[in-house]
């Protein structure tokens, strides 16, 4: 199972770094999606979440579950929604106004456009 985890973590972040590096904004905006879902299921598998144990300390438990990386994975998820709708109205506002969606353009094409 750690073995799956770690394959998908790597192709999550193998993917959305592929994508960041795209000439689009839209697979630029898939890509850092990507990216955040990679680092959110690296934080959930670290955290060595335990079925079935309390994430609070009591005296009659058996033991414990760490509640940190369940609050760090749910911070990052609310995080990476802002960050996405951000960068959707600037990718959205910049095709409105150069009516094409290349991120990165030379100036000789930008004359010529």
């Amino acid at each position: 199972m750690e073995a799956l985890i770690a394959i998908s973590i790597g192709t999550l972040t193998a993917s959305g770094v592929y994508l960041m590096l795209r000439q689009r904004t839209f697979p630029v905006i898939i890509g850092l999606t990507l990216l955040s879902y990679s680092v959110n299921v690296f934080l959930f598998a670290s955290g060595r979440v335990v079925p079935g144990l309390p994430a609070i300390i009591a005296k009659d438990a058996a033991g414990y579950t760490d509640p940190l990386p369940q609050a760090l994975v749910l911070t990052a998820i609310v995080i990476s929604f802002g960050m996405t709708a951000v960068i959707v109205l600037m990718a959205l506002g910049s095709w409105l106004e150069s009516g094409h969606d290349k991120v990165d353009m030379d100036e000789e094409e930008e004359t010529r456009a």
